[in-house]
């Protein structure tokens, strides 16, 4: 069983003397609907649970008036052998965005206070248009992604004092002890390889087989296609699927920035731009922005029109890559995707730290993969995926643009040189 870091901030909700109701949200099959059910029956003398998407007739019970009196009437009415006690029950609407108007009854549980209410969707930012009225003001969000780095630590083994250990080598930037440093290494790979989807993880620590990992993966890959055919509006589908298929190709450039014209020749933003946001609100893709200057406020200095796309989990990718992909990249063979592999992996660890993604190019004679906010200053950040870790640009964003620190990312131990610290790539999490 998968320990996951969002059962302890269940935990810290439920013991909240006064909350709202709790809305999860997520891309598909990232574990929402496992986790709050383990959380819900350890925690609840009683759990109602009500699928949106497994039982359409479930969506009657909202049919009426939104108060809580008249919604408990209706529940105890449509499903059979439920325990609704005040104070002691927790009730789980599972796939919400499937009911716009159970989204909207969350004010009303959250007034009432007699119930704690969880609600979970995957594609809560698609069907906005359908909710009568979001309870603004009502809702406490959280948002769960695939397993990140340190979880997928723990499925393998790695206990949560050895991270802490870690941390400490990292606080004090000395040389992680070889072993530590392979293993480490070593997990990173597959986790690049394998990603963080709970079933893929699971069936890879049980079986160990990398033909399982690929199929689940590409099974997965198959549903967030049928999604894009049953949720995207009308013309959209074509031109969203498009979208989605293209990523691969883009990473594969050396100029990394999202081109339309890569998705459909002469493609423009007008036409595709509502799709790429499409697969954003699903939980299936990052931006990363273009600073217009290397320099803080980061979000006051990012282009919107000017960005690189990646994908949420780094093993869907190598999955949407030609078979012997993910042999290429443990063996180290990685390619036109050599780059672009790893600055992913990075994307998607400081995307689940909570961080949003910038990074900075000018003239196509200077590119940093990634700008932070660390230690309070704007710091670049490069992605090395090898041990040749040269980093011209750093040391010339340093010297000409005022940029006060740098980081590397690469299969090295720890070093320092002069505004330029080498982390290992397992690192990034502590950054």
């Amino acid at each position: 069983m998968l320990k996951r870091k969002i059962e302890k901030q269940l935990i810290e909700w439920k013991e909240k003397e006064e909350k709202n109701c709790l809305l999860v949200k997520g891309a598909r099959q990232v574990g929402k609907t496992f986790s709050i059910e383990k959380f819900a029956k350890e925690n609840y003398e009683n759990y109602v649970y009500i699928n949106f998407d497994e039982n359409e007739n479930y969506k009657t019970i909202f049919d009426d008036n939104l108060d809580v009196d008249t919604i408990i009437k209706q529940m105890s009415i449509r499903i059979p052998n439920i325990k609704l006690v005040p104070h002691k029950t927790l009730i789980f609407l599972d796939e919400i965005q499937n009911c716009p108007r159970a989204r909207t009854s969350l004010k009303f549980f959250s007034m009432d206070k007699r119930f704690d209410v969880i609600a979970s969707g995957s594609l809560l930012g698609i069907n906005y248009k359908e909710v009568p009225s979001y309870p603004v003001g009502y809702v406490e969000h959280l948002e769960m992604t695939s397993l990140d780095f340190e979880e997928f630590c723990w499925a393998n083994g790695v206990s949560e004092e050895s991270i802490k250990d870690l941390k400490e080598y990292f606080d004090l930037k000395k040389t992680v002890p070889l072993a530590i440093h392979e293993r480490m290494l070593e997990l990173f790979k597959n986790y690049i390889v394998i990603g963080g989807m709970p079933r893929v993880v699971s069936d890879f620590i049980t079986n160990l087989n990398y033909q399982n990992v690929l199929k689940i993966q590409r099974d997965i890959l198959n549903d967030y296609s049928d999604d894009i055919i049953k949720y995207a509006e009308g013309q959209e589908k074509p031109k969203t699927r498009d979208c989605f298929l293209s990523i691969p190709k883009h990473l594969a450039k050396d100029y990394k920035k999202f081109r339309y014209g890569l998705v459909e020749k002469n493609g423009t933003s007008r036409k595709y731009a509502g799709s790429l946001m499409w697969l954003y609100d699903a939980g299936i893709i990052n931006f990363c922005y273009n600073l217009s200057k290397p320099e803080l406020p980061l979000e006051g200095n990012a282009r919107n029109d000017v960005f690189k796309v990646y994908m949420r989990d780094t093993g869907l990718l190598v999955a949407m890559l030609e078979d012997g992909s993910a042999k290429d990249i443990l063996d180290g063979n990685l390619g036109i995707y050599k780059g672009a592999i790893y600055e992913n992996i990075i994307a998607d660890i400081f995307t689940k730290s909570g961080k949003k993604l910038y990074y900075f190019e000018h003239n196509s004679q200077l590119e940093i993969d990634f700008f932070i906010r660390y230690e309070n200053k704007a710091t670049a950040v490069e992605v090395k995926s090898a041990e040749n870790t040269k980093a011209k640009s750093l040391t010339s964003i340093i010297n000409n643009w005022h940029v006060e620190q740098g980081i590397k990312l690469s299969t090295k131990n720890i070093s320092v040189k002069d505004k330029i610290i080498n982390y290992p790539l397992y690192m990034a999490i502590f950054l």
